[in-house]
């Protein structure tokens, strides 16, 4: 009997303590051209500050706008991301196999500084935004990959 009612304080006191883990998240934005001949940029994009969203938040009851969002619209940028350089998807002859290995072989190594420094991959989001006409030469292809970690 003693052991089943100290099984169940331990249980107890992990679903406690999990449950009152709060944390904080990063999102990490890989933007991959598929401009051909170079000619687009592609990049991966991280923040390196936190912006306080209700600052920007306005609330609508009734048609009518509350005054919460405090913060001009021009103030939203932030200065301070580290950007790294990735390849495009395509050269001057179609699909760059090379460079997309490449631009795998950063990503991993972003995804694993990430996972070394405490975060879990938590959500992974992608889509691709093109004209999509028979003279279409625009296009980005873009993953959002959402971590999380416990808020120390």
């Amino acid at each position: 009997m003693k052991k089943i009612t100290l099984l169940a304080v331990a249980f107890f006191l992990t679903a406690t303590v999990s449950v009152a883990q709060t944390y904080e998240y990063k999102v990490l934005t890989a933007i991959e051209s598929i401009v051909p001949m170079g000619l687009g940029r592609s990049r991966l994009i991280e923040q390196n500050e936190n912006v306080d969203a209700s600052q920007f938040t306005t609330a609508r009851t009734d048609g009518k706008k509350s005054d919460q969002g405090k913060i001009e619209r021009g103030e939203l940028k932030i200065d301070n991301f580290n950007e790294t350089k990735l390849l495009n998807f395509y050269s001057g002859v179609g699909i760059n196999f090379q460079n997309i290995a490449s631009n795998d072989a950063l990503m991993s190594s972003k995804l694993t500084q990430m996972a070394a420094e405490g975060w879990d991959l938590a959500f992974v989001l992608s889509g691709v935004e093109s004209k999509g006409g028979q003279d279409d030469n625009d296009g980005i292809f873009i993953t959002r990959f959402v971590f999380k970690r416990v808020k120390k």
